[in-house]
């Protein structure tokens, strides 16, 4: 038992959780103990409409990216003793990003533009500086996110207007991305893919479909890089009266803004490192929806919902898989979760944070 508590001290040694305040336009930093507990610290400046973030592979830099005029991402460095982050720099960007993702090199920034319908690579120089964008491919309506595989070798892209996922391979040493043969999977009409994961033996990716919450499993073949999809399931409890949604935007010309509160309006998702369960969020019922994992075939089996904070836009689970940190866009307050051996959530504590709170990170020094 003894050996057990100190490896898991250890593994707390060093652990930060960094939210981004999207109205407030900063980034708020908490420590985590070693109970999954939060001690707030301090929150840096970032920018007006701060949301996206990712943490390079050494964990030395941390990029978040900025949605108003001019388009930007600032780079962070993270001090590892202490967890705050000192400003270093600033780089353009192509456009409004909603998901950028550092490449497994490090010496890689990908994005995704919603409004602009496109992908971009831009890239990261030794000192974390972002370079101005090398490449960027127009693709199709509301690309809402952008991965790499487990190897680095493939990139995916859901796009919630088109109903599609983007295929791409990836050449890290020069940073291109072309397109993979398909270069798009068809997913079905109306579902709004939106987020997507990638399984820790990288034989399966999660899909996230924002307008219908449900959550396909794709399997990924290891040669060629290409999804299949092989099955589906709700994140909504069987009784749930939310209806599915529309893609969201301004009304158009002499159209009356539509009635969204009965419209399902799905968010973000994750897997537990030992990729026994997958949690998916859901914003109209400010809930998470947890499943448990085949591990042989992928398929995820519904276990149940609970509430969180108001309409959860972002949510990150330990390295450890112990413990999850749950952001709401109209909440004041994120809140910290122990993760139950049989995959229930347990709230520990909430704290307060920004207006806006949208995206969650945690880095972890062992």
């Amino acid at each position: 038992m003894s050996a057990r508590i100190t490896t898991r001290d250890t593994a707390h040694a060093a652990t930060y959780v960094y939210v981004s305040n999207a109205e407030d336009g900063d980034i708020g930093m908490y420590t985590m103990e070693t109970d999954g507990t939060l001690k707030p610290g301090g929150r840096v400046a970032a920018g007006e409409m701060v949301r996206p973030m990712s943490v390079s592979p050494d964990k030395r830099f941390l990029f978040a990216a900025v949605r108003t005029k001019p388009y930007t991402v600032v780079t962070y460095a993270i001090d590892r003793k202490t967890g705050a982050l000192k400003r270093l720099s600033e780089g353009p960007l192509a456009e409004s990003l909603p998901y950028i993702h550092v490449d497994k090199s490090g010496r890689y920034l990908l994005g995704a533009s919603y409004g602009g319908n496109l992908v971009s690579v831009n890239p990261i120089g030794k000192d974390g500086q972002v370079g101005e964008p090398k490449q960027v491919i127009p693709t199709a309506r509301n690309a809402h996110a952008i991965v790499t595989d487990r190897t680095n070798r493939f990139v995916y892209v859901p796009h919630l207007g088109t109903d599609q996922i983007f295929q791409f391979r990836f050449n890290a040493k020069t940073g291109k991305l072309t397109a993979n043969t398909p270069p798009v999977v068809q997913m079905k009409a109306g579902t709004g893919p939106r987020h997507i994961i990638i399984s820790g033996d990288n034989r399966f990716a999660y899909l996230l479909n924002e307008l219908t919450a449900r959550v396909t499993t794709l399997a990924l073949d290891q040669k060629t890089g290409l999804l299949r999809e092989v099955s589906d399931a709700s994140a909504l409890p069987p009784d749930s009266r939310l209806q599915p949604g529309a893609p969201r935007g301004p009304a158009g010309k002499g159209q009356a803004p539509r009635d969204l509160s009965n419209d399902i309006w799905a968010s973000d998702l994750h897997l537990t490192p030992d990729g026994k369960f997958l949690y998916a969020a859901e914003r109209t019922s400010s809930t998470l929806g947890a499943f448990s994992v085949d591990a042989a075939t992928g398929k995820l089996t519904y276990l149940a919902s609970t509430p969180v904070e108001k309409q959860p836009r972002g949510f990150r689970i330990h390295p450890n898989g112990k413990f999850m940190v749950v952001s709401g866009e109209l909440s004041d307050t994120i809140s910290a979760y122990a993760i139950e051996a049989n995959g229930g959530l347990t709230l520990l504590e909430k704290y307060p944070t920004g207006r806006d709170s949208n995206w969650v990170e945690i880095v972890s020094f062992d």
